[in-house]
């Protein structure tokens, strides 16, 4: 017997899992309770993991953290749906008809020869999308994580051709700001909210340059996250062994066993 095709089989199992979404919301006491708002941290907690996942690259996590999220998805809309809101079939089409409008190059006579001009041609018709009532950065959440909203920020900027044209002059804001900052903290009396917001200046001077070499900063934060948890705890684990307590020791004590972990990562 042959296999069914592919097509076929994703259209199977979305409305398999969409049948065990409703089951679930009408058998089960606990999904039953659910509301919006009750599985508004559930689904950040999901994108956490998946965020994670996809840092480490662990593709078979990826991919279950991808169903979770999917999940989720038929959970809100079967909510909304109860509730005389939309539909999952709203939902569907509600995005394959933003996506078309929002890419006239590939659905249009639109020319867009670079990603550049995909971005602004996004925020174009974002903005005629709604009449001009919303501003650009206004599609930032304000939830956001400020390191990633930074980034957000400075992409829809940019969208609107506000940007630096070379990345030498990005360079130059970020020594711009160290120095700003130094300034404040030099003085016999640091102004602590002064320190703070020439901090932030730097902060945002650096998520820029990033964006202009190609890296992601939040990536790279994390990724610099996990490598000092990595060599911290196998420290900690060593200065352990030998009977030692970390608290007890001198930071060229520690900086033995740190060498060693730099050693072996």
């Amino acid at each position: 017997m042959n296999a069914p095709p592919k097509t076929h089989l994703l259209e199977t199992e979305f409305l398999r899992l969409v049948q065990i979404m409703d089951d679930l919301r009408s058998l089960c006491p606990w999904d039953k309770k659910q509301t919006i708002q009750s599985l508004r941290y559930l689904t950040i907690e999901e994108v956490y993991e998946l965020s994670e996942n996809i840092v480490s690259e662990n593709y078979p996590e990826i991919k279950n953290e991808l169903g979770d999220i999917l999940l989720h998805i038929l959970f809100y809309s079967r909510i909304a749906s109860e509730n005389q809101h939309f539909t999952l079939t709203e939902v569907i089409e509600g995005i394959c008809e933003k996506l078309i409008r929002r890419h006239p190059h590939v659905y249009g006579s639109v020319q867009a020869h670079d990603e550049d001009e995909v971005k602004r041609n996004w925020e174009t018709i974002k903005q005629a999308e709604n009449n001009g009532e919303k501003t650009i950065l206004s599609g930032v959440p304000s939830t956001l994580p400020a390191l990633i909203k930074a980034i957000r920020i400075q992409e829809k900027a940019r969208g609107a051709g506000f940007d630096w044209e070379h990345k030498s002059q990005v360079w130059q804001k970020v020594q711009e700001e160290i120095s700003e900052f130094q300034y404040e903290e030099s003085q016999n009396e640091p102004d602590v909210d002064k320190m703070e917001l020439e901090f932030g200046d730097l902060l945002f001077s650096l998520v820029n340059y990033a964006r202009f070499v190609g890296i992601n900063p939040e990536d790279a934060l994390e990724k610099t996250n996990k490598k000092f948890i990595k060599r911290f705890t196998f420290m900690e684990n060593e200065v352990k062994n030998d009977g030692k307590k970390l608290e007890n020791m001198t930071l060229d004590q520690m900086d033995v066993y740190w060498n060693k972990a730099k050693s072996m990562s």
